[in-house]
């Protein structure tokens, strides 16, 4: 049986450590493109002289050409400006915009019927941009996001409650931005609602509801945490986990359900637009949208994230890329 493939677009933090994730967990062939001439050589070089030792048997090669991410079964998308101190993703969106078309026109020409994964910033706007220029199915273009702020959250919970991250479920939903949607009432360890063992903890509820409140804008501005902390660059290690857990129930065919950046047909009460919502993943790519009932609150937060991201579509528009 021929393995899978697994090409990455864009040779840097983030696509270095997907292209290690991807070899040690034998998910396939890997192929790691950038445009900057050898530099993807050089790091796939340097990780296959590292299978001995870990003891991965795929192959893995750098590329400077679009053609050689022919017959891929996924590819991530990686490439773009990352974020600096002081910048939003928002900030991105011109010139990853024109980056995206490039990276886009050359997934259509060369993988006709891959599922792409999209990890750019702004990411809402960065995969409506690749679906339009792609004109892939929805199923097959999806967002990183949600996996990745839900593993935020989920730590931030875990660390508060000194219990183990394996036993902490949370969520987030909408865009990937401040206006993300943590979704406090389903947060649970082991079943146990978060919001009671924060009550036990501090045997008051309002100081639960106001260390839960800390955890969720925190969740809300991980990101920028990482940014400022490193002052050279934006998050890399988690993003690439993110990614990779989706690529490995896309290509095992897990069926798990897991948030990412999907395009809503009136679900949640959005139309036509890219937002984070839970999915299952599997061969097929999004094989389904998992819809479930918000109570206002986290219906309001939703409307008011879903237009942040309508936002940045207009604002695409504008630039006439869309």
């Amino acid at each position: 049986m021929a393995r899978a493939k697994i090409s990455l677009i864009g040779g840097g933090q983030i696509g270095g450590v997907l292209a290690q994730l991807a070899c040690l967990r034998e998910l396939g062939d890997v192929v790691l493109f950038d445009i900057v001439e050898d530099m993807p050589q050089g790091k796939t070089l340097d990780l296959a002289e590292a299978s001995p030792i870990d003891g991965f048997d795929v192959s893995c090669t750098g590329t400077n050409s679009y053609t050689d991410i022919a017959d891929s079964d996924v590819v991530i998308v990686t490439a773009g400006l990352p974020r600096k101190p002081g910048m939003s993703r928002d900030d991105l969106i011109e010139v990853n915009s024109k980056i995206m078309t490039a990276v886009a026109e050359g997934i259509r020409d060369n993988a006709p019927n891959a599922i792409v994964i999209v990890i750019s910033n702004p990411l809402d706007a960065m995969v409506t941009l690749c679906r339009k220029v792609t004109g892939f199915p929805a199923e097959r273009v999806i967002g990183q996001a949600g996996v990745l702020d839900s593993a935020r959250f989920a730590a931030f919970i875990a660390w508060e409650l000194e219990v183990s991250v394996k036993d902490v479920t949370a969520m987030t939903l909408g865009g990937h931005g401040d206006t993300m949607v943590p979704l406090i009432r389903y947060a649970s360890v082991q079943g146990i609602p978060v919001m009671e063992m924060l009550e036990q903890k501090y045997g008051s509820a309002a100081k639960a509801e106001e260390v839960m409140t800390a955890m969720v804008e925190r969740t809300k501005a991980a990101g920028g945490e990482v940014v400022k902390l490193l002052k050279t660059g934006s998050a890399f290690y988690s993003p690439a986990s993110a990614a990779i857990a989706m690529t490995e129930s896309i290509l095992k065919d897990q069926k798990r359900v897991l948030p990412v950046c999907a395009l809503l047909n009136g679900e949640f009460g959005v139309d036509g637009f890219y937002v984070g919502v839970p999915c299952v993943l599997g061969a097929a790519g999004i094989e389904k949208i998992i819809e479930f009932k918000l109570d206002a609150t986290e219906q309001a937060l939703m409307d008011n994230s879903a237009n942040a991201v309508k936002g940045l579509i207009a604002d695409l528009e504008k630039m006439g890329v869309l």
